[in-house]
């Protein structure tokens, strides 16, 4: 193995990935080259890291050697031993093949957080011997590793994955209604993880909880109303864009690096704007009083709760997205001001006013991006129009014709000036051209509000820029973690599921701060499926007196595996002791 680099030149700007390659040699005598792991874009030291690693990783491979293996017909010589058993090598047998190395993998992030100490003490074992901190391990790993329904990992995924090896039990700890009731058991200690994740992170990886971001999003369930009273299933403004939906909104709280902190379900009709102030004094309580800045988008707070935060003893710190028509009562005093450069292809300005400071940011990508939406979309409205102007509809057919073309770019629909004759079905269209230039100074810029004492407009920007892993963290709850769809009718278990949700990705982003240092390039999804690969099988051995000895064995790590697991400092477990059954009873005599 060895590192490779490809480079690839953006914005004027030379930039290098590298990816750990094999050469693998196939039909014909060629050699091919294997890629094995992409890491991204690294640093000087960490390319020495991984290089140092693979020479050790290689000059340490073990190279193979030719056995003999003796059947139970090549035995002359030995002398009788009790100890001694032989096999039938022709009759060997391979069963139940299942995957062990993700499994493995997901067991021992739990246990590094501590999760299993934490659920033992509080789950406990039920009078039939159910453990149900194992029960809720399944259900976790299995929402981090294969989402699905619980029916699902009850016939037929718990199966097919070593879980029951790992953890010393058998098939009953995924018995349904086994998976079921532990959702009932979990809500009662919610506010207790987020105590115990959040200290734990600390221990870990040296987290300060100086920077909060807060957000919102929506997930959406397939079902008919009505519901019970209080219910939180309700219809409202719609983030996956599914107004047909019923929804609850989940409100999550993170860090910087992605770590969550804390979280809440609430009513599917709740507005952004109210949900704030409950937070702030959760949060408060949690961790007290203490020079905080809590980033948030534009929609989330309201005058009056930023105003309680400026006036707060001590003061909350804020950083928030601001609307753009601010930025029209804000143009005279900004143009003013000179432009900082906050790093390549971005600008900003700072204006102190009425106690708190405005940024005003200037992407150059962000230009030619929102350009190029623009114009794509007003060069559609526009032949549709055009289109329209050519048909013989009625007038009712032809408002309706319009409503459907505005749903579709409205953006562009608001640089037009549209006229309808009020008799006919005649219409008349043309670009305002006083709005495009409004737009055009528009596009690509930002503007930010702060109560934070700093001069340095640049750090400010890039605190903003911090929000991305709030984004991030719904990206993997929605994609990765498939929180939706939800199979749950009861409330209470539809709550439990996003809690599960949340510790599944509680394990994802442990494992994406371990491979941060490494690498930016390697993602938590990628090495979970490295892992996958490794399987668990059981070979049976059928012995000459009736016996049968079974070992239960991992498959070998690939190379790249065992580097992998070298570089985040693993160590694999030693393989189960074999089994042998007991001799078979002599047959009663007649």
């Amino acid at each position: 193995m060895f590192l490779r680099c490809k480079v690839r030149r953006k914005d004027g700007k030379q930039h290098r990935y590298w990816s750990v390659v094999e050469n693998t040699r196939v039909a014909g005598g060629r050699v091919v080259q294997r890629h094995v792991l992409y890491l991204g874009e690294i640093n000087d030291t960490q390319e020495l890291a991984w290089r140092r690693s693979i020479e050790v990783l290689e000059e340490g491979a073990v190279r193979p050697r030719t056995l003999s293996l003796f059947p139970e017909d090549r035995v002359e010589g030995l002398l009788a031993d009790a100890s001694i058993v032989r096999v039938r090598l022709s009759e060997l047998r391979l069963r139940r093949p299942r995957q062990w190395g993700a499994c493995w993998l997901a067991l021992t992030l739990w246990r590094e957080l501590q999760l299993d100490q934490f659920w033992s003490k509080r789950l406990g074992v039920s009078r039939k011997g159910t453990h149900w901190d194992q029960v809720l391990f399944v259900l976790v790993a299995y929402r981090l590793l294969a989402p699905g329904s619980e029916w699902r990992l009850h016939r037929e995924w718990f199966q097919r994955s070593a879980l029951a090896d790992l953890l010393g039990e058998d098939a009953g700890l995924a018995e349904i209604h086994k998976l079921y009731r532990c959702h009932d058991r979990l809500l009662a200690h919610k506010q207790a993880v987020f105590d115990h994740l959040t200290a734990r992170w600390r221990d870990l990886f040296n987290i300060s909880y100086d920077v909060l971001l807060y957000d919102l999003t929506s997930t959406y369930f397939e079902a008919d109303p009505p519901f019970p009273e209080g219910d939180k299933r309700r219809f409202g403004y719609s983030r996956d864009h599914r107004p047909d939906c019923v929804q609850i909104i989940i409100a999550l709280v993170v860090t910087p690096e992605g770590l969550p902190l804390a979280y809440e379900v609430l009513p599917g009709n709740t507005a952004d704007k109210t949900t704030l102030r409950g937070f702030l004094e959760r949060i408060e309580r949690q961790y007290g009083k203490a020079r905080r800045i809590w980033l948030m988008d534009r929609g989330v707070p309201t005058e009056e709760v930023l105003a309680e935060m400026r006036d707060a003893d001590p003061p909350v710190h804020y950083l928030v997205g601001t609307p753009k028509g601010r930025l029209t009562r804000l143009e005279k005093h900004l143009i003013a001001q000179p432009w900082q450069q906050a790093r390549p292809g971005v600008q900003v300005k700072l204006l102190a006013q009425e106690g708190e400071f405005y940024v005003l940011a200037q992407s150059r990508d962000r230009v030619a991006k929102e350009r190029a939406m623009r114009r794509r979309q007003l060069k559609r409205l526009w032949a549709r129009l055009k289109q329209l102007s050519t048909m013989a509809l009625s007038r009712e057919e032809l408002l309706m014709k319009l409503g459907a073309a505005r749903d579709q770019s409205r953006t562009a629909w608001r640089l037009l000036t549209i006229e309808v004759a009020a008799e006919d079905a005649t219409f008349s269209y043309r670009l305002d051209r006083n709005k495009l230039r409004q737009t055009r100074l528009r596009e690509g810029r930002y503007l930010l509000r702060t109560n934070l004492v700093e001069e340095d407009p640049a750090k400010l920007w890039g605190h903003y820029l911090l929000l991305m892993a709030v984004e991030e963290a719904f990206k993997n709850l929605k994609g990765d973690l498939a929180i939706r769809p939800v199979f749950h009718q009861l409330e209470a278990r539809i709550e439990a599921h996003v809690f599960m949700a949340f510790l599944a990705y509680c394990l994802h982003v442990t494992l994406a701060r371990r491979l941060h240092a490494l690498a930016p390039g390697l993602t938590p999804r990628s090495v979970l499926e490295k892992f996958a690969a490794m399987q668990m099988i059981d070979v049976h051995l059928p012995t000459t007196d009736g016996r049968e000895l079974v070992l239960t064995r991992y498959t070998e790590a690939e190379p790249e595996l065992s580097l992998l697991m070298k570089k985040l400092k693993l160590e694999l477990p030693a393989q189960p002791p074999p089994k042998i059954t007991p001799a078979p009873a002599p047959p009663t005599p007649l």
